[in-house]
This record gives C-alpha cells, structure tokens and sequence, in this order.
C-alpha cells in the first residue's frame, strides 16, 4: 500500500472556486487509444467545459479517432499492406491474404468507405448496397447465419427494399471488421477498434508488462505506435505546448497534458503518449486519471509509473485538478493536493489527499466539444437489432442525470467507490439548460444519458421540463427496472423524446438477485420493461451468469425467463456478461457471505527496498463450491440472445442452446405472460 499524508485536524474550508484559478499554463486533455468511434468519450469534454468555467485556457483532442482515421486511409493501408507483405508468407492469416490479393479495391475505396460512415457521402449507399463495391473477406460470411426471408437475399428480413442507407452501413461496417483483422494478424496482435493491448493493464498487479512493452516500442514501434507518436506531435504544435520552455521553480506555469483512461484498452496508448510529451516537452506535467485508474489504481505504489505522468489523480477530476493547478502556480503546497499519487524524493509513491469537499454536481458546468471533429466520426451498424445498435450508431451528446447510483446496495458492484456511492443530483432546470447549451454548440440533438442507474425522479422532472420548453431532443439511458417506472412515467419519457433504455435484469432468477440485494425481481422487471416497450421505448437487458452459487439449473431457469421476456414484447435486446468478482464489491469484501473463497492474488514484485510494487488491482478469482462450467454454458447463453435479438428461436425449448446435457428449465413456460395479466 502507498504512503498516506496525514489528515490535518483543521482541514480548510474550500469553495467550488473562490476565485479564477492561477495557472496560466495551458491544459490539453488527450483521449487515448482505443474507446469507440462513433461519438468521443465524454470525460475530456466535461474536464475542458468545467477548466474553461474557472478561467483555464482548456483544450482537448481525441487521439483514438486521429489513429484509426490515419490507419483507414490510402496512405495508412499502403503501409499496411508493406507491413503484411514482411511477414513470411506461412505467417500470413487467411484474412491477410485475402487483404493483399484485393489490395487495389481495398485501397480505392477506404477513403469513400469513410466518408460514406462519416456521413459525407451519402449516395455511395447505393453502390455499396448492390455489393460490386466493397472487397468482402471473411466478415460478410455472417450474412449467410440470417435468416432466409425467401428472396434469395440475405438482408432482405432486415432491411426490406427500401432500407438502403442501414443496408449499406452494415456492409461497410463488416469491410471495417475485415480491415481490423488485418491490423491484428499483420501489425499487431493486440489491436480492436475499441481496445488496445488490453491485457497489459486489466487486473495487472505488476506494472512490468506494460514497462516491458513500452520499452519495446521505443526501440522497435510498429505501424500503430509510429501514427500514434506522430498524432501526438501534431496535437502538441497544434495547441503550442511548450517543447524547450523553462519552468524555473519560482514561476511555474508550465503546460499541462491529462491523459483521461477509462478502460484498460486505453492504458498502454495513454503511456506512449505520455512517453513521446515527456520526449518532447520535459517540462509540460502529465497528469494520469480516468475510470480505470479510479477502479483499478488504488493501491498504485510502482514508481515507474511516474517516468511517464508527474501526477495520478483518483475518482471525479475537477476537485484534484483545481489543486494541481493551483499547486503548478506556486499556490498551494504538495501536501495540500487532493486524492493524488505523487512520487517523493527518495522515489517512493506517496497518495496525497487534502480533505476537501467535490465540486457539487449542480457546479460542474457544461461539457463542451470544442476542439473535437464532431464530423469525422464513425457511425457503424454492426448489430442489425434497433436497440443494440445505439451503441456504435450514431453520435450522441453524453450527459450525466446525477452522479453515482441512489440505490448502491448491489453486491457485485463497487459500491465503496466515489463513481457509485457520492449519489448527487442536478435539477431539472439545470440539466435542460445544460441540454441547450450543448445543442446549440454541436447541432445535435441525440443525448445518450451515461448514468450508472438514472433515478426516476430526475427523469420525471427532466422531461417535465423538456416537454414545458418544447425542447426537442432524442434520448436513452440506463435505470434500474423499479416500480417506480408506471405505465404513464414511461408514456412521459417517451413524449419527452426517451427512444430507449437499458437496465440490469443481471441472472433473471430471484433466488440470486434476493443474495445480489438487487431490489427487483422478474416479475417486476417484466412488467415495468412491457410499460416502456407499449410506450414505444426499446428495451435493452444487461445479464449475468457465473454469480457465487448459481447452478446449471439456475442458469437454464434464467435463459427461459430471458426467452419469455423476448417472446412477450418486454425486451428487444440483450448482452450476456460474465460475472467478475472485484476487489471493492461487497462480494469481495466478504466472500464467505456468498459461499465462496477467493483465490489469492500474485503477489507483485518488490524494488530495491523491499516494498511491494503494486500496479493494478481490481478483479479477483475466486472457487465456486458449485463446480459450474460457466464458461460452456456461457456460449450457449451468448447463442440463444443473438437468435432472440434477430427474431428467431423464441419459441423454442432452451435446452437447444446447450452443447452440454442440461436440465429441463423449472419455470412455467407462461411465467411472464401471467406476471403481465395476460
């Protein structure tokens, strides 16, 4: 564990800003590799909007798009094919092959092929519907596990005749899937549009792997590193951080970079970056925060995580990064920052932590976009289910209703944590004010709302409000499927321009959601799920299996009860995850209370002066005594919802799905249709 500051008895008073913040550096907020490409993760966005609010000169960009439009190029797929052709040729995939025998026709049409996704080349639809277009490699074989309609065509159930623009989407989004393979067998193993070198960072208790890593790409960088290093130079001239400055310890104000992490996938792109700024500008202060080093940094005591960032911020930024800022400008000390990893001089890890109070919710500002090329983004169709589709389809303005969860009882949630149990809110009044001010500067009026449970309430009052001003938007969030959802709040929220929701039905068997303190059972969830879809609203279903104690009846129960919420309207859409027992859940906190042991974690390595060197911390194996093999009836799980989500198989016994013998499901087959009142 890393040395903690001592709490003052008298901690300062602090107010959300007395007074316009003294730095006079500038702060550049960099999203890393890889998160999504549809629409720009929102994090920097609210950073910048709240920095410019205390007088910051606050800019950001978004190195994720920058890469992947770099490598989806003629030029990038010219250097891709140079690399392909390097390799041996029986070290060239399938996929690989394929890529360098149709070179010509993936070269001719990426650039169009982007630009159609990015919405600039709309009647390209037409050409790539009819199929005499596009190189098709081994992605386009899944259109032949859809079903047959009649017509000989194998899109025709979904997209109809006149469903031309979707149709086109899809296709371009399997060349996509196509062209990613490539990358991954011919540049780099660890590459996928949404992450990279994943493994380096989740659950890592020892940072070696990753150093070992970024060692090896400052001498040997592949493709991937080389654009990477090359977007980052052209972000630092853009927004003139100083690359020889002087910062004498008298007047500090040097430049600022934050490297915002939110999932593992991000971290080893967010450390090259980090190397190449302190390569650059030696001077410019690298700041480390983000999801991912809020959940799985907070036992961080490995020095060498700060050869790359001066500063590791934890949980929401703006409170830690009002101090460092002050702290740059000569006007608070060390000791007074707030929740920050630093390292000391003798080149141990210190967490400095000031007690003062978070910015409030209501104080936070606007998020804004300035800076991020709103219109060079992706938007892909790679589900063809209406409701899955939200994700990767189109792009959405991303707000908070209210920060953390109000009901924070789930035990396999990290409840302890700031992100989900500091429960604050906003009014309405605020939040549509916020809503116009981010319409009015992006143009747009899709809002994906990216709370951890949205509390009814709130969303109650939002679209009272939003239905007063006659503020016209489109949006979909996440709740949790309560009672408080009537028919008539669902009627309300779709009027206010709800399209649609997700929520966690997690295992769908109310014995375990009772030991998972869920506070809802599936009787409940049906019938708030069928209030939403007779609104109008689709409906998406987050599930879970491997929780402590479940068994393979207990799994198969859970698919039926899944099945007949499909099969009665109730749900449109679904996504089956494995359950992950986390260091800071209460599952993890006590085991024994859900009839497991956990696996002890490897211990990390320790420096030259005995003390452990722990990197990442998170998730945690444990031994189920129900000796389950989850991961075989996982794959049936996963089989069954694609065939729900597509239409087909609603009505068929469960058991189908199973490669294994399992037992008949327990659950009454009208189950839910009686929990409706039909």
């Amino acid at each position: 564990m890393p040395a903690h500051a001592s709490t003052p008895l008298h901690p300062m008073p602090a107010s959300v800003a007395s007074a316009p913040c003294a730095h006079t550096g500038r702060v550049l907020s960099l999203i890393p590799p890889m998160t999504q490409l549809n629409t720009p993760y929102p994090s920097t966005a609210y950073l910048t909007g709240f920095l410019r609010g205390q007088g910051v000169d606050a800019v950001q960009a978004d190195l994720a798009l920058a890469v992947v439009l770099r490598l989806l190029s003629a030029d990038g797929l010219t250097q891709v094919k140079a690399a392909a052709e390097a390799l041996p040729p029986q070290k060239r995939s399938a996929q690989v092959q394929h890529f360098l025998a149709e070179f010509s026709g993936y070269h001719a049409t990426v650039e169009r092929v982007v630009a159609f996704l990015q919405g600039r080349d709309s009647t390209l639809a037409h050409r790539i519907a009819n199929r005499s277009l596009l190189p098709e490699g081994k992605w386009f074989a899944t259109l032949d596990q859809h079903p047959d309609d009649g017509s000989g065509d194998p899109l025709g159930w979904a997209f109809g005749a006149l469903g031309l623009h979707d149709r086109a989407r899809h296709l371009a989004t399997l060349y996509l899937n196509d062209l990613a393979d490539v990358l991954k067998d011919a540049v780099d193993p660890r590459f996928e549009f949404v992450r990279y070198a994943e493994k380096l960072a989740a659950a890592q208790a020892s940072f070696e792997p990753l150093a070992q890593a970024l060692a090896q790409a400052q001498v040997r960088p592949n493709l991937i590193d080389d654009i990477l290093i090359s977007e980052t130079k052209q972000a630092l001239a853009q927004y003139g951080i100083a690359q020889t400055a002087m910062v004498s310890e008298t007047s500090r104000h040097p430049d600022v970079v934050l490297l915002s992490v939110p999932f593992p996938g991000a971290v080893y792109a967010a450390f090259r970056i980090a190397q190449c700024v302190k390569a650059l500008c030696p001077h410019t202060v690298t700041v480390l925060g983000g999801g991912y080093v809020n959940t799985e940094l907070r036992e961080l005591a490995d020095p060498r995580v700060f050869d790359f960032f001066d500063f590791v911020t934890l949980d929401s930024g703006e409170r830690p990064l009002l101090a460092l800022l002050d702290h740059l400008a000569g006007q608070r000390s060390r000791e007074r920052l707030v929740r920050t990893f630093v390292r000391t001089a003798e080149g141990r890890v210190r967490y400095v932590h000031w007690p003062e109070p978070d910015v409030p919710f209501e104080a936070v500002g606007t998020p804004t976009w300035d800076g991020l090329p709103l219109d060079r983004y992706l938007s892909l169709l790679d589900m063809l289910n209406p409701m899955n589709r939200l994700w990767s389809d189109g792009r959405w303005n991303k707000l908070t209703v209210a920060h953390g969860c109000y009901w924070k009882k789930c035990s396999f949630c990290d409840v302890g944590l700031d992100y989900i149990g500091r429960y604050e809110t906003a009014t309405a009044t605020t939040l549509v004010d916020r809503i116009e001010k981010i319409v009015a500067e992006t143009g747009q009026t899709g809002f994906h709302f990216v709370d951890e449970a949205a509390p009814p309430k709130v969303l109650k009052a939002l679209a009272e409000e939003l239905i007063r001003r006659n503020v016209g938007i489109s949006w979909w969030g996440n709740i949790r499927f309560e009672k408080s959802f009537t028919p008539e709040l669902c009627e309300l929220l779709a009027d206010s321009g709800c399209i649609a929701i997700s929520g966690g039905l997690e295992v769908a068997s109310d014995r375990l959601l009772k030991l998972m303190k869920k506070g809802v059972d599936v009787a409940q969830v049906a019938r708030v799920t069928r209030a939403f879809t007779d609104a109008g609203v689709l409906v998406h279903a987050y599930l879970m299996y491997g929780f402590p104690t479940q068994t393979v009846q207990d799994t198969v129960d859970a698919l039926e009860y899944v099945r007949q919420l499909f099969e009665n309207g109730c749900i449109q859409s679904g996504f089956w995850h494995r359950f992950t027992c986390t260091v800071h859940s209460p599952v993890g906190q006590n085991p024994a209370a859900y009839g497991i042991r956990l696996t002890p974690l490897p211990a990390p390595p320790n420096g030259p002066d005995g003390q452990p060197l722990t990197f990442a911390r998170n998730d945690v194996g444990f031994t189920d005594p129900t000796g389950v093999d989850h991961d075989t009836l996982g794959l049936g799980l996963k089989k069954a919802i694609y065939n729900y989500m597509h239409g087909m198989c609603q009505e068929d016994d469960v058991r189908r799905f199973f490669s294994l013998k399992v037992p008949k499901p327990t659950v009454k087959r009208d189950f839910v249709a009686r929990a409706l009142g039909g």
